[in-house]
């Protein structure tokens, strides 16, 4: 009667959001007195795999077929149904990223269990199985008692710290039946931004909105993220102008963030954008508007033009890295 986790690599690699699902299910196994299985789908690296141990999992189910390499939601369904049938399984944990929102439901639906998308703190046992969640764009919270036999949560990224420990866990080959159904959408090509930081794994983030002024203001942006080793952002208006790319997006209509540090510039905080940035850690705010509806969400704020702020700050950061070496 295993917690199991669905594990997920980017050719390959782990990334930290497997990590923390594969830790928050340890969590969760341990108050229940069971192990962690984690399931890791397509063309892995089998060399790789045993390092989930070390965040809590005990055994791995490798299923091996490329068609999984690109995601299809029909067929993570089934290996995960199929997984959880094997093990018995109580309790099934993903993150709720791209993947997750729409694997997680199809999973619940299959196995007659309750869910809880967008978890932001471990079960209470002692209340029952009661998970917390943001709900109303992040503005309340609720608190929901999943009361099913078999449980399914969806972890919000970078909710939790994550703690590499020493442990290792034992691969084993998982063989699933899959039907022409299963692969009834074939996906021809995809395209992937390369060398930056993805937005959804990202720790520190910088964002820049129309008091940027222009595309060709966006360098100084740049300049800092380089220097912070952070991921670039933008909101909507920007988007939809053709300044930035749209993959660059967050908000309500776009990409929901959660880093350490979110360095907002030019950005006035409309709700819509709020909604998708709200859980960060940490929230800096740079306007020379000083009616700006973002400064009542920040934790810092800086009142000033950001084309005299920005470079005056990437170059404090940079002469801070050089003392540190």
């Amino acid at each position: 009667m295993s917690v199991i986790v669905l594990a997920e690599h980017t050719q390959g690699s782990f990334k930290k959001k497997t990590f923390e699902a594969v830790q928050y299910a340890a969590k969760i196994a341990a108050e229940l007195g069971t192990s962690v299985t984690a399931i890791v789908l397509g063309s892995a690296n089998e060399a790789e795999m045993p390092v989930l141990g070390a965040y809590g999992a005990q055994k791995i189910l490798h299923v091996y077929d490329a068609r999984l390499d690109n995601f299809n939601s029909k067929a993570y369904t089934k290996v995960i149904v199929t997984a959880a049938q094997k093990e018995g399984a109580k309790v099934i944990v993903a993150s709720h990223d791209v993947t997750g929102k729409v694997v997680a439901g199809r999973v619940a639906a299959n196995l007659k269990a309750g869910l809880v998308a967008g978890a932001i703190s471990y079960p209470d046992l002692s209340k029952g199985f009661v998970i917390k969640k943001s709900v109303f764009a992040g503005k309340a919270f609720a608190h929901v008692n999943i009361t099913s036999d078999v449980k399914v949560i969806a972890l919000m990224p970078n909710s939790f710290q994550v703690v590499k420990g020493d442990g290792s866990a034992v691969v084993e080959k998982l063989d699933v039946a899959f039907d022409d159904k299963d692969f009834g959408i074939q996906v021809k090509e995809v395209n992937k931004v390369t060398g930056a930081v993805p937005l959804s794994e990202a720790e520190l983030v910088v964002s820049g909105g129309r008091g940027m002024k222009g595309p060709e203001n966006w360098g100084i942006l740049e300049d800092l993220a380089k220097q912070l080793g952070a991921a670039l952002a933008c909101s909507r208006p920007v988007a939809d102008s053709h300044w930035r790319p749209h993959h660059e997006h967050v908000g309500q209509t776009g990409g929901t963030i959660r880093p350490n540090l979110y360095i907002a510039v030019g950005i006035s905080g409309a709700i819509q954008h709020l909604a998708g940035v709200n859980g960060s850690k940490t929230i800096v705010v740079i306007n020379k508007d000083p009616e700006a509806p973002f400064f009542k969400a920040a934790d810092y704020g800086v009142l000033g033009d950001a084309m005299e702020v920005i470079p005056r700050l990437t170059e404090a950061v940079k002469k801070f890295k050089e003392n540190q070496n």
